[in-house]
């Protein structure tokens, strides 16, 4: 069994765990879990420890590129799989691909950058 398994069971069973505990105090106190607004299903997410959905880092990501001053990000586009995010696309001058993977890895949940940006025909170094 993988590490991320691994976390995932011990995750999933320290959740039930504790909604056991929640259960049983309330069951002697004989408040119901209602009583408090509490779901009357235990969620447990799936995802690893400390993990995005890939989406939020894709809108972050695209968010952290348009902060760059001067940053033409039209031409740019983003991917993410499992918090590694691959630029892919065209931008009109040389700087703007290295500042695209450097604002890509300042976005939390972001594990790897794959810079493949490539500078559009016609246009210069500046």
């Amino acid at each position: 069994m993988n590490e991320n398994g691994a976390r995932r069971i011990i995750g999933a069973m320290l959740a039930a765990a504790i909604g056991s505990c929640v259960i049983y105090a309330n069951a002697q106190t004989g408040v119901s879990a209602a009583a408090y607004g509490a779901p009357q299903m235990l969620a447990v997410s799936t995802s690893a420890p400390g993990s995005r959905p890939d989406t939020s880092v894709v809108r972050d990501v695209r968010r952290a590129l348009r902060r760059v001053p001067d940053m033409d990000d039209s031409g740019i586009h983003i991917r993410v799989s499992h918090g590694v995010v691959t630029l892919t696309g065209e931008v009109p001058e040389t700087w703007q691909i290295s500042r695209a993977g450097n604002a890509a890895r300042s976005v939390l949940g972001v594990r790897g950058v794959t810079n493949r940006l490539t500078v559009r025909e016609g246009d210069g170094e500046h």
